[in-house]
């Protein structure tokens, strides 16, 4: 089987070492496998790279707030399972971080890759729209669910399924993480809390943004709300580390 991959070069898949930038194991050393394809549309996608290609036809025409449309071919690769562990293995680490797009939109292939890595701790980040099939769910350790609020400017139904978030509320490998814009945003995660029963102990509000400046002046009104609503904060560490940039 084969997988496709986002590249951080063109021709060179997105698979790195570095440290989790994010929710319960940021800071954790681990390596990323960036999948392409989403099946979501998020206006402020910071990885639109992976799924809003231009076209013969006009380019995707899903909304994204930049404009900006990319080359199919420099932005994907497609690779044979067993190359991607090699290149994971070569990487010397044991916490492996498989993010997209939406990265179980490639179930059968995943779980063919995650058989062959049994000794990685794996996460999964998720839109939660989509469920892992059983070869990938088994190999699972932890999943990061990201559900999308109203300003990512995806419909409620596409986004939001009823059935997926009740099957992650009670999973406890399951963490959620909602990316937060506005204080108008935690009203909207308060109500899918208790629509969905999430555990509070398992939400983390994280700001939108792409350089720290943003990221901190966010932080500063949504440090009293996660106090106030008794979610957890999620920094991004490797915006403060790296900048918005590829393969890190």
């Amino acid at each position: 089987m084969k997988l496709v991959l986002a590249t951080q070069a063109p021709g060179e898949p997105e698979i790195f070492n570095s440290v989790q930038g994010e929710g319960p194991s940021a800071g954790a050393p681990c390596t990323f496998v960036r999948l392409s394809r989403c099946n979501l549309a998020c206006e402020w996608c910071d990885t639109a790279y992976t799924w809003h290609f231009a076209s013969v036809y006009g380019g995707d025409n899903r909304p994204h707030r930049s404009g900006e449309t990319f080359d199919r071919k420099a932005n994907q690769v497609t690779l044979e399972v067993a190359e991607v562990a090699e290149r994971i293995l070569a990487m010397g680490q044991k916490r492996l971080i498989v993010t997209g797009g939406e990265p179980l939109l490639q179930g059968g292939p995943l779980g063919e890759l995650l058989e062959a890595l049994p000794d990685h701790t794996v996460e999964i980040e998720t839109n939660g729209t989509t469920t892992a099939p059983a070869r990938v769910d088994i190999r699972v350790d932890q999943y990061n669910v990201s559900p999308k609020l109203a300003h990512s400017g995806n419909p409620a139904e596409l986004a939001l399924i009823p059935e997926r978030l009740r099957n992650y509320s009670i999973d406890e490998r399951a963490w959620f993480k909602f990316v937060v814009a506005s204080p108008e945003d935690v009203a909207e995660v308060e109500e899918l809390v208790r629509a969905h029963a999430l555990p509070r102990k398992r939400v983390f509000l994280m700001p939108e943004g792409t350089d720290s400046g943003t990221l901190r002046a966010r932080e500063e009104w949504l440090v009293p709300l996660c106090v106030e609503h008794g979610f957890r904060l999620s920094d991004r560490l490797h915006i403060h580390l790296f900048g918005d940039t590829r393969g890190t």
